[in-house]
């Protein structure tokens, strides 16, 4: 960043090396984007008007005292404020011009105290903001007064906001499946998930499942419909029935007497499972009953049970179908994934188009939907500043540090040297309205 000494004071040249820091008009040390370089333009041209401003009441104050000086009377009262706004501009300057370097380039003690002391400045910087504007109690304060819950349910429940959220999501969606390729499923599969299959038994997990699945009743779902389709299919595929029948009939038997034997076998298995299918307390019933119990007792409890089912767990796990599989698989359910997110006007983007809405609607007429949301975000946040506070403030003293004394002062003086400007102002100002006033006192206690 550009900074300078200060014009209104005229000072002998300077032949030291860091000279060009005291210099007007410096040229910044570090790269800076066009946006940057354009606004420090802005800042350095307002630094030297108000520079420029505070110099011109300087030399006015310098100008009236001298074409006053020796006059009584209401001259007398000019002369002293003249004289007064001079000491102080010329204190002002001074304290502000030590703030970034030697006044003049004298090596007065307690100044330049930016370039000197830029790093416990940082250090102290960095306290000040995680001790004053990253505490809890101010970011949870902050957070419910900012309501962003209500806005992000305003916000979505413009259609075009919520299209555009669709939209964005769809891409990045998109683009993470396609990212993952058929060999990082293969790696997870074969480094991650079968080592684990392996280690965990598989016996209890299924017990319990069982178990739990008979307590609810689950099973019995299961069980009408595979009776429903078994008697559907009895009785469209009678043929095939007497043809499998027949194939089992002795040679020596006569065909009639096949014939008849397996259309009667058909018709009772038609019969037998049409009864199961419509008496739930059938015998055929409580004994599978029976049976799914006892196996969910034996994967649980039985040893020989329990082995003989990680054995076949693991012969399965051996079987290089399996990763096959789960490569298969993956990728069949990525390419439904991705085709139907690409689809502007698919199942899935419409969907979530009107979920969007559903959950906008939600946001703007449930107030405890909002303050539990409220209270989720300032959770995030609180977490984050918990977590990585430290790092966030430490980038202050970092990029300090990274700084030589000349840049810090440059820098710094660049954004708040305009406004420092002020004092020297003030200072002329009211050091003339002072000196004004002492004159006063001074001819009525003469």
């Amino acid at each position: 960043m550009t900074t300078s000494a200060p014009p209104d004071v005229p000072r002998p040249s300077d032949p030291r090396p860091d000279a060009p820091a005291e210099r007007d008009a410096a040229a910044p040390s570090g790269p800076a984007t066009a946006g940057d370089a354009a606004a420090d333009a802005v800042r350095r041209r307002q630094l030297r008007q108000m520079r420029g401003l505070a110099l011109g009441l300087l030399v006015f104050a310098a100008i009236v005292y001298v074409a006053t000086l020796g006059r009584d009377g209401v001259w007398g009262f000019v002369n002293a404020g003249a004289e007064a706004s001079m000491v102080g501009a010329m204190a002002d300057w001074f304290a502000v011009t030590a703030l970034f370097r030697h006044p003049l380039g004298l090596p007065i003690p307690h100044t330049a105290l930016i370039p000197r002391r830029k790093d416990e400045l940082g250090r102290g910087l960095q306290d000040f903001v995680g001790e004053n504007f990253l505490q809890e109690s101010i970011i949870r304060e902050r957070m419910t007064s900012v309501g962003v819950a209500a806005r992000v349910g305003r916000w979505l429940e413009r259609p075009e906001n919520a299209q555009r959220v669709v939209e964005e999501g769809s891409a990045v969606l998109t683009a993470a499946l396609r990212r993952v390729r058929d060999e990082h499923v293969r790696s997870l599969v074969e480094d991650a998930l079968v080592p684990r299959f392996r280690e965990e038994p598989i016996s209890p997990l299924l017990g319990n499942l069982l178990a739990e699945a008979m307590r609810d009743d689950l099973h019995h779902g299961l069980v009408d419909l595979a009776l429903e389709e078994l008697h559907g299919w009895l009785i469209d595929n009678p043929e095939t029935v007497t043809d499998v029948l027949g194939e089992r009939a002795p040679w020596w038997s006569p065909v009639s007497v096949n014939e008849r034997v397996t259309a009667r076998v058909h018709l009772e298995l038609v019969r037998w499972v049409g009864d199961i299918r419509d008496e739930p307390d059938h015998r055929a019933r409580q004994a599978l009953d029976g049976l799914l119990r006892q196996l969910a007792h034996d994967l649980r409890e039985d040893p020989d049970t329990r082995e003989r089912t990680e054995r076949l767990k693991n012969r399965l796990l051996d079987q290089p179908q399996v990763l096959g599989t789960f490569v298969s698989l993956w990728d069949a359910l990525r390419r439904a994934l991705v085709g139907s997110l690409q689809d502007p006007h698919g199942e899935v983007r419409r969907r979530a188009l009107v979920e969007l809405s559903r959950f906008a609607e939600r946001l703007g007429a449930d107030a405890a939907l909002r303050q539990r949301l409220d209270g989720l975000a300032a959770d995030a946040v609180v977490f984050a500043v918990d977590r990585y506070g430290r790092e966030l403030t430490s980038v202050i003293t970092s990029t300090i540090e990274r700084w030589d004394g000349r840049e810090a002062a440059e820098r710094i003086e660049l954004h708040v040297g305009r406004d420092l400007q002020f004092i020297r102002i003030n200072g002329t100002i009211v050091g003339g309205l002072v000196g004004v006033l002492i004159h006063a006192i001074s001819v009525v206690l003469g």
